[in-house]
């Protein structure tokens, strides 16, 4: 995985957010497709927001905290873009593209918890 800026990751998880609310706009006009899409629009742009936030940690710990949050984010549109495929509200082609963001912004900030946990670790 090569190595990624605050800015360049910053403008990574804001095309996310993009791509998912370009996404929901395309679901039926369903009920079950609307909650879908309201939790996925509301973790897809929750992921650049908060990964915004963590730029701004005044401390190691609450990088790890916000990070934390970033990635529980990024793992749950995992779920709601895999919940789309399986209800068959969209074709998987549709979505692959972006499940596989998903999947690469989660390794991201899985990574980026881990190496700051170390961080912490030896300061302390």
């Amino acid at each position: 995985m090569a190595s990624l800026t605050n800015e360049a990751l910053k403008k990574r998880t804001r095309e996310f957010a993009v791509r998912v609310l370009r996404l929901v706009d395309q679901l039926p006009k369903k009920a079950g497709s609307r909650a879908i899409a309201s939790q996925l629009v509301r973790c897809g742009t929750s992921v650049g927001a908060n990964y915004h936030v963590a730029c701004r940690a005044r401390s190691n710990a609450e990088f790890i905290s916000k990070v934390g949050i970033v990635l529980e984010e990024s793992d749950e549109c995992l779920f709601w873009l895999q919940l789309i495929i399986d209800a068959g509200l969209m074709p998987p082609k549709r979505i692959e593209a972006l499940l596989q963001e998903a999947r690469e912004l989660t390794a991201i900030f899985t990574v980026t918890m881990k190496t700051a946990r170390q961080n912490r670790d030896r300061e302390n």
